[in-house]
């Protein structure tokens, strides 16, 4: 499966949107990223944001599970779209 900068930001704003309406997941992201909930809207348009988004759902198969279930999305795509995401910077050769 393939992804475009595009499509990754599109699923990333899913997650983000998602997150948001998961009181109990929301606590936790804003505690580990260290925004508040005013910060969601403007960081929303930061890619480097919205990789943060993504790593933070993929940390968890049973959060990717609950939204790849909720958005029809495939199990893998959270993965490939935080991948698409960091670009070079996300890749590790050691």
């Amino acid at each position: 499966m393939s992804m475009t900068e595009d499509a990754a930001e599109l699923l990333a704003l899913r997650a983000l949107g998602w997150l948001a309406g998961n009181d109990e997941l929301l606590g936790v992201f804003l505690g580990a990223s260290g925004a508040s909930v005013d910060d969601l809207k403007s960081a929303a348009t930061d890619r480097a944001f919205l990789g943060s988004v993504l790593g933070f759902l993929t940390m968890d198969d049973a959060w990717v599970v609950a939204f790849c279930d909720t958005t029809g999305d495939p199990y893998e795509a959270p993965m490939i779209a935080s991948a698409v995401l960091a670009g070079e910077a996300g890749r590790h050769w050691t």
